[in-house]
């Protein structure tokens, strides 16, 4: 995992980045998502590099337009430019970012071979996010957004969503 490497030395622009909420995964911040992939100040216009989760991720305009108020709010004129390259990874959701999944009800993402092993080979390596037992299937390719699959605890037998590795 690399935690996000974006430094903002405007702590006012750091706080606000920070309180803005992921639309589809409200506990996270778009910093814990790592979306958020540049910051540039310059007197009173900032411009921020936002890169999406996937290209067609419909919540790109939804969180540009809300960096903009948010940061516009505090005195600046704000762009904001999305940057498809390099391409997100689940890398970049922040150890904080990863808790926040867990607590919310989201398995967090494995590691690439794992991902594959339990998405593709059925092998039991998903924690319930409720009882933390590997004791878990796969019910479904997709959970409540394409990025996501469904699971189910054989043991506590709730279902969770599962967040997939995207590399």
């Amino acid at each position: 995992m690399v935690e996000n490497a974006v430094h903002i030395e405007n702590e006012k622009v750091r706080k606000a980045l920070f309180e803005l909420s992921d639309p589809e995964i409200p506990v996270l911040s778009i910093m814990d998502m790592g979306i958020i992939r540049g910051v540039e100040i310059n007197g009173d216009k900032i411009n921020i590099k936002l890169t999406p989760t996937y290209s067609g991720c419909p919540a790109m305009d939804t969180i540009a337009t809300d960096i903009k108020l948010a940061l516009d709010n505090l005195g600046f004129i704000t762009d904001v430019d999305l940057v498809l390259s390099p391409a997100w990874s689940t890398d970049w959701i922040t150890e904080r970012g990863r808790q926040k999944l867990e607590e919310y009800g989201i398995a967090a993402p494995l590691e690439e071979s794992m991902d594959k092993r339990a998405l593709l080979h059925g092998e039991r390596l998903v924690k319930c996010t409720r009882c933390g037992s590997t004791n878990t299937k796969m019910i479904s390719q997709f959970g409540s957004t394409a990025c996501k699959a469904l699971f189910q605890c054989d043991d506590c037998l709730e279902p969770f969503d599962y967040f997939k590795c995207l590399k």
